[in-house]
């Protein structure tokens, strides 16, 4: 026997796997975090990629908008946003001429308390701080993009200010494939309007994680982040402990390319063979804390196991499915059909949740072993269950077969294997 020990919650459990099943595990190759986050910022703004230095894109007098993500994200936005004024400061722009926007896109407003530990409390005494309202009254219409139509609103003050700076994380995504970069534009400051119309493009089979390339939802993004005209961007990549590894300043496109390439090297993990059954967990608590968050690591596994194969899901889920669109989509719609047309009627977050689950219930039975109650799993959210990890290790070997191959993923959440057929 392997014994493999997996995230769940705030511990870890041990799954016992026959070592003639076991594939090994399918890891993130991370890397440890700077030393001094600081001056790794500084560094990067010292240096941009594709432009000049901000005292040579700014001029004193100016206003400028930062945009950061709000509290649905665990950015250390506090990290960036203390260099960056610094840095305007130097360049003639005084405290008084910024104003930080929290890019809510369709999430709720931010609270005082989460300003707090998402920039500091230095930064809120320094600058003016505002939340996004998708519904605002006041957006304004920048124009249209070429390639898919759509009409972009944007946050007035962000319209309106005579510079724009973005400030994000690069991280995977599994419909705009990566996080950071024209995210911050579109869906963060757009309005309810232009989301609908560039999330409806989620159903295209290149929105998928990890992929840019004929992505028309980060094509939409970065064509509305052009629209904005954009002037600058600082952007991290950070470790599994929310470490800062790298910083990217400068260009719109180039530096978050250079993050996605740094991404790509630490979370994208090749595979030669697909597993029988998948063993994901999420990364544990707060990863796993309820269905809808853990959910990222079943999508991220995908690809690792055989159609017709079996995932075992290790999540605790103490706060149960989480998200009340993604229960109500489960529950009112009858198949992936019907949310498809829901999806290009009215997008609404939590929805698309249901939908992918629907989707990958299409290609592999999931077997949840978790806290939350049977009945919710099984007839709400269509699961098999377990109690107990090794439970389901033997259910999905009834279904697979005593031969079956095992992978195990224990960061599912952040770790993406791609698989690649042999030569």
């Amino acid at each position: 026997m392997v014994d493999v020990w997996l995230p769940y919650g705030k511990t870890e459990v041990c799954a016992r796997i026959p070592a003639r099943n076991f594939l090994g595990n399918i890891e993130p190759k991370e890397k440890t975090g700077v030393a001094d986050p600081r001056a790794e910022v500084e560094k990067a703004l010292r240096e941009p990629i594709g432009t000049g230095p901000l005292s040579k894109i700014v001029k004193p007098g100016d206003t400028v908008a930062i945009v950061v993500n709000d509290a649905t994200r665990t950015t250390p936005s506090y990290l960036m946003v203390p260099p960056l004024l610094d840095e305007l400061n130097q360049a003639g722009v005084k405290d008084e001429s910024i104003t930080i926007i929290f890019g809510c896109g369709t999430h709720r407003a931010v609270r005082l308390d989460e300003m707090k530990k998402l920039v500091g409390e230095e930064v809120l005494e320094r600058v003016k701080v505002v939340n996004h309202d998708h519904k605002s009254d006041d957006l304004v219409y920048i124009g249209k993009t070429a390639k898919f139509g759509t009409k972009v609103y944007v946050n007035k003050i962000f319209a309106e200010t005579d510079r724009r700076i973005l400030t994000g994380n690069v991280e995977l995504h599994y419909y705009a494939g990566y996080g950071g970069g024209r995210k911050s534009v579109l869906p963060a400051v757009s309005g309810a309007e232009t989301i609908q119309s560039n999330h409806a493009m989620l159903l295209n089979p290149k929105a998928r994680t990890g992929v840019l390339e004929g992505n028309p939802i980060h094509e939409d993004m970065m064509e509305a982040a052009e629209l904005a005209k954009v002037d600058f961007i600082l952007n991290i990549v950070t470790n599994g402990k929310n470490e800062l590894v790298k910083a990217f300043a400068g260009d719109l496109e180039q530096a978050f390319y250079e993050g996605v390439k740094l991404v790509d090297e630490m979370y994208k993990v090749p595979i030669e063979r697909r597993g029988d059954i998948v063993l994901v967990s999420p990364g544990g608590h707060p990863l796993d804390i309820d269905l809808y968050q853990a959910y990222k690591g079943v999508d991220n596994a995908l690809d690792a196991v055989k159609r017709g194969g079996v995932m075992i899901l290790l999540a605790e889920c103490p706060e149960g499915h989480g998200q009340d669109v993604f229960y109500e989509w489960m529950t009112k719609m009858d198949g992936v059909k019907e949310m498809e047309k829901n999806i290009k009627r009215r997008f609404r977050l939590g929805g698309h949740k249901a939908y992918y689950l629907m989707k990958a219930l299409q290609k592999t039975q999931i077997i949840l072993a978790s806290t939350m109650p049977d009945y919710l799993a099984q007839n709400t959210f269509k699961l098999k269950t377990a109690r107990a990890i090794n439970d389901a290790l033997r259910d999905a070997f009834d279904i697979a077969g005593k031969n079956a191959r095992v992978w195990a993923m224990s960061h599912g959440n952040m770790t993406l294997p791609i698989f690649k057929a042999a030569e």
